[in-house]
Parts: structure tokens; sequence; C-alpha cells
């Protein structure tokens, strides 16, 4: 009877330390990634390229606001003496700078993300993946944005997507 209970003791002892080891401790880390992303070198290249950039799409604008206005005026000058058939042919060329204009100031907006996207997206990688080898050196399990809360590393684990859907009888 001693050896039975001797047995499951041994049992159970190395049972709650095989489950100690196997839950392992969380390790959390957090950082203020705008603030590292400030300070990382090259800040000043974009800023120079950007404001290029936009200066560039600024100029193509103002050229076309300038030809606006120009026919605009032309228009409003001379409408009275106007055949019906320049009048229309005016009125068209007037509507259609218009609609090229906001045409032009909604690519411009697009571009000008693209061009930003394109410009940071080197330096935020090389963020990145500085802040996952510091987490992997050090043993964190999670890194979070301090600034917005969002999860920057996680280790990796298994994705239970399958297991979910299934739960939901999903397909």
């Amino acid at each position: 009877m001693k050896q039975l209970i001797r047995f499951f003791l041994v049992i159970m002892i190395a049972g709650v330390a095989f489950q100690a080891n196997a839950q392992k401790a969380q390790k959390l880390g957090h950082i203020n990634f705008a603030q590292l992303y400030e300070q990382m070198p090259g800040q000043d290249t974009i800023k120079t390229s950007f404001a290029a950039f936009q200066e560039q799409l600024q100029q193509q604008f103002q050229t076309m606001q300038t030809e606006y206005e120009t026919k605009l005026t032309d228009y409003q000058n001379n409408q009275a003496t106007m055949s019906s058939i320049i009048k229309q042919t005016k009125e068209k060329e007037i509507v259609d700078i218009q609609r090229r204009i906001q045409e032009f100031q909604q690519t411009a907006q697009e571009e000008l993300m693209a061009k930003e996207n394109e410009l940071t997206a080197p330096i935020i990688e090389r963020a990145r993946t500085a802040v996952s080898e510091v987490a992997k050196e050090n043993g964190y399990t999670f890194i979070f944005n301090s600034t917005e809360g969002l999860l920057l590393y996680s280790e990796p684990a298994d994705d239970i997507m399958a297991l979910v859907k299934k739960k939901l009888n999903l397909k």
C-alpha cells in the first residue's frame, strides 16, 4: 500500500513539474514606436523627397488653376459678343477643366499617400525587424506599441482559425 501511495505521489510531483515547465511565463514589453520611428536615421531624406514631390504636384495644380481662371475670365468678358456655338464650346472647355482639376486633386492625394508609404516603408520595416530581434533575444512573448496599443511582436503560435471555424460550423 505504501508503495502504491509513493508511486502516485511521484507521478503527481512529476505531473506538476511537467505542467510548470509546459506553462512558460509570459513576458510582456512595450515601446513607443512613433518615438522610435522619429529617431531613425533618414528622416531628413524622406522629408526632402516628399516635399519635392509635393511641390511638383502643387506646380501642376497651379498651372491647371491658372488655365481655368484665364478661360473663365475670357468667357465672362466676351460672352456678350460670342455666338451660341462658340459660347457652348467655351462652356464645355471650362467644365472640362473643372473636371480635370477635381480628378487631379483626387489622384494627387492618392499619389501623395503612396509616395509617403514608399518613402517610409523601409524605415518602418527596419524598426519592426529590430523590435522583433530584441524581443526574441530577450525572451519577450509580446511587444505592444504603447502609443496605439497595437501588437508589434508575438511569438510564433498555432493558428486556431480551423478550430474556431469548426466550433462555429463554418467552412
